[in-house]
């Protein structure tokens, strides 16, 4: 099986799709190395297999690829549509797959710095909070004094303003205020009056987002994990911090539950064709809309509420018939701070139960989880994820201006 790359796509495509980059080519060996019935007009050595129907808006890959390489951004960004298809998946850098045999790239490619960053695991800072919500609504958790600095006799935990608004501290803060102002205090706090046994079995039960609980997708499994073996691990979590992982891609889909109360599994293969026409199909795809978690009824509007008033400070302007939810989170991981937007821009005329034959209307009814993730914000001269909204706006303003299927 060959390979052959349109020019002008092969470099946004190149690390999702190559299997130098453990890519689709190779998640899928199995399907395109299945031979179909050859025409007899084709010849044996022309024989090129079975082929996939993505999901992925190939005009749309380009332009976001396009955009991060203009304004310099490490990272990457996740586009997912309601019933769980990846309408785009763009890392950036990538490379040029016709040239890598020119020994222009090193043999890491993917995990090194051509990888595909929106499957890669790092800690999702405060993003993670959009699962500490819920927990505290659960166990009913609406209050907590918060010092601005809380030492509880291990390392401090701080929240980002303690330094620069001292006059507000200490507070007691409301579970609404606590999300909006993305308090480390209350959820540090909040998570060490639910306990580490609940915070695991919440998590696995209504987020599917455990050390032992993979989200089993077509692409690959995503493999969450958090571990928490001590009060400063426990504290830490509620946080996104410690020994807590995860990609884009299962932020993509938390921001999915967060919009609509369930969570479905992400997925890229929209049908099997035949290769010889390109058209023809002979094999189904991935199912869409497969409901794996759940956010608990009472606890749905809260978390909105919430989302909503952190969203409303990012600039982000929709059509009246979309509502804007998001959570900003930095992270500090082993190789510098990563910042995160994760939203749901919702659809007033959508169901979450919506399947698609194909994407042509979509954006007539459809709605979209975004989540934008950059890795070198200190080359930028980001400190936090808020700083970086101008970014998320204008990348939400390609999705809309593509209105492609």
């Amino acid at each position: 099986m060959k390979r052959v790359y349109t020019e002008e796509y092969a470099v946004p495509f190149a690390n999702i799709l190559t299997e130098m980059s453990a890519g689709y080519d190779t998640t899928f060996n199995d399907i395109l190395s299945e031979e179909n019935s050859i025409p007899s007009n084709i010849s044996a050595e022309n024989l090129m297999g079975k082929s996939i129907q993505l999901t992925i808006d190939a005009e749309l890959q380009k332009s976001i690829y396009d955009y991060l390489g203009e304004k310099n951004i490490v990272g990457s960004v996740v586009v997912l549509r309601t019933d769980g298809s990846i309408m785009s998946q763009v890392s950036y850098p990538s490379y040029d797959p016709n040239t890598v045999k020119d020994q222009k790239y090193d043999e890491e490619l993917a995990w090194g710095e051509f990888g595909n960053k929106a499957f890669q695991n790092y800690e999702p800072g405060s993003c993670f909070k959009i699962m500490s919500e819920v927990l505290c609504d659960k166990h009913g958790i609406y209050q907590q004094v918060d010092e601005g600095e809380w030492d509880f006799g291990g390392m401090p935990i701080v929240n980002w303003d303690h330094e620069t608004n001292k006059t507000g501290y200490p507070t007691t803060r409301s579970l609404y205020s606590g999300f909006i102002n993305s308090s480390n205090i209350f959820f540090a706090k909040s998570f060490g009056q639910i306990g580490t046994e609940d915070v695991l079995n919440d998590l696995n039960e209504i987020f599917h987002f455990g050390k032992d609980n993979d989200i089993v997708c077509d692409f690959g499994s995503i493999e969450n994990n958090v571990e928490i073996y001590c009060d400063d691990d426990l504290f830490r979590t509620a946080f996104g911090q410690s020994y807590v992982l995860t990609c884009p891609i299962f932020l993509a889909a938390l921001g999915r539950e967060a919009g609509f109360g369930e969570m479905v599994t992400p997925f890229v293969v929209k049908n099997i064709i035949d290769s010889y026409d390109g058209k023809t199909k002979i094999g189904e795809g991935s199912k869409p809309c497969d409901v794996i978690a759940s956010i608990p009824e009472n606890c749905r509007q809260n978390l909105l509420d919430g989302m909503l008033g952190v969203a409303s400070e990012l600039g982000v302007y929709l059509p009246e018939q979309y509502t804007f939810y998001a959570k900003t989170g930095t992270a500090e991981t082993w190789v510098d701070d990563f910042l995160y937007i994760t939203g749901c821009i919702r659809n007033s005329e959508d169901s979450p139960t919506n399947v698609y034959s194909d994407y042509s209307n979509y954006h007539d009814k459809g709605s979209y989880s975004i989540v934008m993730q950059i890795q070198n914000p200190s080359e930028l001269g980001y400190g936090y994820a808020y700083e970086s909204a101008s970014h998320y706006k204008d990348i939400v303003d390609i999705v809309f201006e593509q209105k492609r299927d």
